[in-house]
């Protein structure tokens, strides 16, 4: 587990012309655009991709995608294809921006503060936006895929300016190569106290309090998990060691495991978008399973 771990912090360090594959500040025309906090002179928003005919009345179920970059660097305009994808089936799809190292010298910490605040955002606002407030999937990719399930699963690392009493919890999960084990697991090989302090500065805290694994208990929302198994920044073993223990406790998770692929198969644009199609099928069809999302022909699935 501890090799496990220091091959996942190494996305913290890669150089950006390696993290960094999405456009900033990105442009998205067809999406509406809102603040949903501010830290001192930094703006941080959402990108919202509305189905046709939505009206502010409507009580839509919603999902938000967080993007990948190791808490670095990286764009909302990551996730872009996915929201006019489910835009398209139905629901509102939302890409959201939160402050990284390289833009605003913040740590992790920071970014789970910004998550959380997105989603309390879109529970504060779902009158207005059109949104089922006990409807709403949280989602992303490796770092952003940490902090969708950080907000199901953590319970610290909130925004002292948010409304506390606004739960963050999403009610279902869609994770996409996530990192969901920051610390040591109990039986695994120890850590000395000077490698611990490292982890937790450049974490920004304690790293057991920003590990999702540590934090799931009985009651963590339905979660699907897509991951290649030749991953060798966020290694197979620790999504399948979250999956059992959610399992354990009760929980629904699916864990489905690419053969060979490595980190990022899944996104748009990549490898003729084998990966890219057959993710967001199941993707589609977990929708589908809570009812976010009404069913459709299988033949329709690849358009």
């Amino acid at each position: 587990m501890k090799k496990l771990l220091g091959i996942i912090l190494i996305c913290m360090s890669l150089p950006s012309t390696v993290m960094s594959q999405w456009a900033y500040p990105p442009t998205m025309p067809d999406a509406r655009v809102e603040n949903y906090k501010t830290v001192g002179d930094i703006e941080l928003r959402l990108w919202i991709f509305s189905p046709e005919g939505h009206s502010d009345n409507d009580s839509r179920p919603a999902i938000i995608f967080f993007f990948g970059g190791g808490w670095r660097s990286g764009s909302p305009i990551h996730f872009a294809k996915h929201c006019e994808y489910l835009a398209a089936r139905g629901m509102v799809a939302i890409t959201a921006d939160y402050r990284v190292s390289e833009r605003h010298g913040v740590k992790v910490n920071s970014c789970v503060a910004d998550a959380k605040s997105a989603i309390r955002w879109i529970r504060a606002h779902a009158s207005r936006l059109g949104i089922n407030p006990d409807r709403i999937v949280a989602s992303g990719g490796s770092a952003g895929g940490h902090l969708a399930a950080a907000t199901a699963t953590l319970p610290s690392h909130d925004d002292a300016d948010d409304d506390l009493s606004i739960s963050t919890k999403p009610n279902a999960l869609v994770l996409f190569n996530p990192v969901v084990v920051l610390a040591p697991i109990q039986g695994s090989r120890e850590f000395t106290e000077d490698e611990l302090s490292r982890r937790n500065e450049r974490l920004g805290a304690e790293a057991t309090s920003l590990s999702p694994y540590h934090h799931t208990n009985k009651g963590v929302c339905p979660t699907i998990i897509f991951h290649g198994t030749a991953d060798t920044t966020v290694p197979y073993k620790t999504v399948e060691l979250f999956c059992k223990k959610m399992l354990e406790q009760g929980n629904h998770c699916e864990l489905f495991g690419y053969k060979g692929e490595k980190h990022g198969f899944f996104n748009f644009g990549r490898d003729g978008n084998a990966s890219f199609i057959d993710t967001v099928n199941k993707m589609d069809r977990f929708l589908v399973s809570l009812g976010y999302l009404k069913a459709v022909p299988e033949t329709e699935y690849n358009k």
